[in-house]
């Protein structure tokens, strides 16, 4: 029997406003949505069609989590899960504390997480530690096989570009939602 899963990309966060003027990461590490992106959120919210999901799976990037709490409230449904996280390249791509997080998000949990629950290895020129291909490969089907091996036939997840376009083979607009079948 086939699980409906609804993918919507993070709005517009101050990461994604900078780089797509410049091309040069701004060191905006864990990067909150823009006022474009809550812009994005609220437009979202009034037109994204209803879809009955039995569990909400979230990034724990912040811009995910502000993406989420704004298009649908805090819900008991809401899963912070770190396979869901983009894969990390860019300033924006490093987490923060699963115990900062939940300073600022004190209606979800965040206490399953490890810290660092980002990758974490060799670091750039730019101190960050860039995830390599094949182990963001490999968590990607570590994802997709998690979400099937899930009992709700009817998910969301909000995640990231990245992300989304290595489940789907597609690319994502911020604050976009598509529909996927496994």
């Amino acid at each position: 029997m086939p699980k409906t899963i609804r993918l919507i990309r993070h709005a517009q966060s101050t990461f994604n406003a900078v780089h797509e003027l410049t091309g040069v990461d701004p060191l905006h590490f864990d990067a909150p949505l823009s006022p474009l992106g809550r812009q994005q959120v609220a437009a979202a919210r009034r037109t994204l069609p209803a879809f009955d999901h039995e569990l909400i799976v979230i990034s724990p990037f912040t811009r995910a989590i502000e993406t989420a709490v704004g298009l649908f409230g805090v819900a008991a449904s809401m899963r912070i899960e770190a396979l869901a996280r983009e894969r990390l390249t860019n300033s924006c791509d490093v987490g923060r504390s699963p115990r900062l997080l939940a300073q600022d998000f004190p209606a979800l949990s965040f206490d399953h997480l490890d810290d660092p629950w980002w990758h974490d290895g060799p670091r750039d020129a730019r101190d960050i530690p860039v995830e390599p291909d094949d182990v963001f490969t490999e968590r990607v089907g570590r994802f997709r096989d998690w979400l099937a091996g899930r009992p709700e036939r009817a998910i969301t997840v909000v995640a990231h570009g990245g992300l989304l376009f290595a489940l789907t083979g597609r690319p994502f607009a911020n604050c976009e939602a598509f529909t996927w079948e496994i």
